[in-house]
């Protein structure tokens, strides 16, 4: 539960950093680490100071919390999966290299590469995360998931890269340049384009899941949650695209929906492949070395 906890905190991170963005914030504080030359910047502080300083707080949390866990799965190592120690050290590989990301998005000024990065890279660590959590939490499956495994990493995938397609669109201020000067329209285009596959992958998921009458009670939660988010998030891009991003709270919801899309089909897909392995693992009994019954 550690992981997962951890994991709503960096989705509410992410959503705090698109709201820095959306509210021209980013370059609020001039310098970095510090604010103004200080950790609390008091004679500066105003809505978008605020902002920035609140998100480099709440990532520098977030880096105690990852390197806490480093120091708690070390100690219990012993008790533990094998693969758990190698996985958090990924997870603060992730924090360190996002951290240095941070700094040189105000050091470079917003490049948009750089911010693009930036956004990608909080991706796969909120990813690390729940895979993590659900790998790690109590689950006995039915063995009744064929290839949805499969299907729901697929959409995955496509997924995370509709979410970098998103990131570079708004790194560059793709809608205001393409509404307002007919420039990088192709940036633009490509995010729609890239609806099509990431919503389809998702659709094919549900219907699989829907197909499966033995499917776990918690993978069809998973599942209906899921199909829930991706209609939430087609409506929000067309709301913001319609709006020409002006509304804040529908641009930061727009990427706090399409990170939990991501966080719940990442979730089912672990979930169902711990399933598909549990069933494999499953002796199998032939019908020889079944004892006839009296009755027979």
């Amino acid at each position: 539960m550690l992981f997962l906890g951890l994991a709503g905190l960096t989705l509410g991170l992410m959503a705090l950093g698109s709201a820095t963005r959306v509210m021209n914030a980013g370059l609020s504080c001039p310098d970095w680490p510090l604010c103004f030359g200080s950790f609390v910047p008091k004679q500066q502080m105003n809505l978008q100071v605020f902002l920035e300083w609140f998100h480099r707080l709440v990532a520098s949390t977030v880096g105690v919390c990852v390197l806490g866990l480093n120091g708690l799965v070390l100690v219990l190592r012993q008790r533990l999966p094998r693969w758990l120690p190698w996985a958090t050290g990924l997870c603060f590989g992730l924090v360190v290299f996002q951290g240095i990301l941070g700094g040189l998005t105000v050091t470079q000024l917003l490049r948009f590469d750089i911010v693009t990065a930036h956004l990608a890279t909080g991706l796969l660590f909120f990813s690390s995360l729940v895979t993590i959590g659900t790998a790690l939490m109590p689950y006995q499956g039915t063995g009744m998931v064929n290839y949805l495994p499969w299907a729901s990493f697929t959409a995955v995938g496509l997924i995370y890269l509709q979410s970098i397609l998103g990131a570079l669109v708004a790194s560059r201020w793709a809608v205001h340049q393409c509404l307002g000067s007919a420039s990088l329209c192709s940036v633009l285009y490509s995010h729609f384009i890239g609806v099509v596959p990431a919503a389809l992958s998702v659709l094919i998921v549900v219907v699989m899941a829907g197909r499966t009458a033995a499917l776990h009670p918690l993978l069809r939660r998973l599942t209906q949650l899921a199909a829930l988010l991706l209609g939430l998030q087609v409506g929000l891009g067309l709301s913001t695209l319609k709006f020409h991003l002006q509304i804040v709270v529908l641009t930061v919801a727009h990427q706090f929906i399409g990170a939990s899309l991501l966080g719940v089909v990442l979730a089912m897909s672990v979930i169902a492949l711990r399933d598909r392995l549990q069933a494999k693992d499953l002796p199998t009994i032939h019908p020889s070395t079944v004892a006839p019954s009296p009755l027979t």
